[in-house]
């Protein structure tokens, strides 16, 4: 039962962690957009957004086909289930830009060279829209585990 409980409160603190990260990340990349130097705050962001990323999938893999919760075959017939994980496939499609282009920015720091931040603003929009994908997840799971049927 202490499993069942720690891996999905370590879930949903993951969610908020990501939440946060996400959208710190956004607004600094709006910030760098507008010409603040804010770099480094994009890439710290950035980085507790990977963290984040990769606990959920870890806890929420372990929770829908480890046993510990109510069981794959749940999962897999649930409506919920499936538009969280179309959600989180639409993050991880959306993600590809972002995180070309800061291993790029990350590359160039290290050389010493300067980053290109043309792309900051349109990073920082699909920052807050991966955020928001992401609340729409937290929305499916709260359905799912109040056992809500949408067929």
């Amino acid at each position: 039962m202490l499993t069942h409980w720690s891996l999905a409160a370590i879930h949903l603190l993951a969610f908020a962690l990501g939440l946060w990260a996400v959208l710190t990340r956004g607004t600094a990349l709006r910030r760098l957009a507008g010409g603040v130097d804010a770099v480094r705050n994009v890439l710290i962001a950035d980085n507790v957004w990977g963290v984040s990323a990769l606990v959920l999938l870890v806890t929420g893999g372990m929770r829908a086909f480890g046993g510990y919760e109510k069981g794959t075959d749940y999962y897999l017939h649930q409506p919920l289930f499936h538009l969280k994980m179309t959600l989180l496939l639409l993050i991880l499609l959306l993600e590809i830009a972002p995180m070309i282009a800061l291993i790029k920015w990350r590359m160039a720091r290290g050389k010493g060279v300067a980053i290109d931040s043309s792309k900051a603003g349109r990073l920082a929009r699909i920052s807050h829209i991966e955020a928001l994908l992401l609340i729409l997840m937290v929305v499916a799971a709260t359905g799912m585990a109040r056992g809500v049927s949408l067929g």
